[in-house]
């Protein structure tokens, strides 16, 4: 009799959690918010927030992820030191300059031209006028100048810092000032690779007055922290 009434209990309870299924929904969830999480509109006003506002501001001295600190200011004395003190940080290898050579198709050449000549649709079109070549005398463009100057815009020049990241950008200046050197007529600058940079004597300089030992930390791949170091010396 007792083993009767267990068979019967069990297939109650059997009976009652298959009953209970459904394709519609999920099933038992022991902590629904987890499932369930409330949302929340884009810009709304909700009371749980500071402030009622959902779109909260960045908490104080935090920093975007893929920047580092930028501490060259928004202002011509700031254009200047950058100009003047700011180098690139990654290496000059080809697979930096070929993604280089991709951004730039993307975000520059429709202005400045496939060959940074300042003729790019735009300028043919004549929807804009004036665009200078990356070898005009008067600008003397440096790596430090372009980045800064993508970095925050200048004149028409809108900022790219929101489309792109820190190492995009220093991608596309490297391309940049490849094509500079093309419209100079210079010879191309000689790749690096990791194995070579690697060898290179700490006293020893390359074209661009780097040492060998800056080269080396390039070398041992791309840093957030470094990039961050370097830019800030000024």
């Amino acid at each position: 009799m007792k083993k009767i009434v267990q068979i019967i209990l069990f297939v109650s309870v059997l009976a009652v959690v298959v009953s209970c299924q459904t394709k519609d929904k999920p099933n038992y969830q022991y902590m629904p918010n987890m499932y369930a999480p409330v949302s929340y509109e884009t810009y709304g006003n909700y009371e749980v927030f500071p402030d009622g506002q959902e779109a909260m501001s960045p908490a104080e001295g935090s920093v975007a992820r893929g920047w580092m600190p930028y501490e060259y200011e928004n202002t011509p004395e700031g254009y200047e030191a950058a100009k003047a003190n700011l180098k690139n940080p990654l290496p000059y290898t080809e697979d930096n300059l070929n993604e280089g050579k991709a951004l730039y198709t993307i975000y520059c050449a429709i202005c400045h031209g496939d060959k940074g000549n300042g003729q790019g649709t735009l300028a043919e079109r004549e929807k804009i006028l004036g665009v200078p070549a990356y070898n005009d005398a008067g600008r003397d463009i440096t790596e430090g100048s372009v980045y800064h100057v993508t970095y925050y815009g200048r004149n028409n020049m809108g900022s790219y810092a929101s489309q792109t990241t820190e190492e995009e950008l220093w991608k596309i200046n490297h391309y940049v000032m490849s094509l500079k050197h093309a419209l100079n007529g210079d010879p191309d600058r000689t790749f690096v690779s990791s194995d070579d940079i690697e060898t290179l004597p700490d006293n020893m300089t390359d074209e661009e007055g780097r040492t060998g030992s800056e080269l080396n930390e390039s070398a041992s791949g791309y840093q957030s922290q470094e990039l961050g170091d370097t830019r800030t010396e000024h």
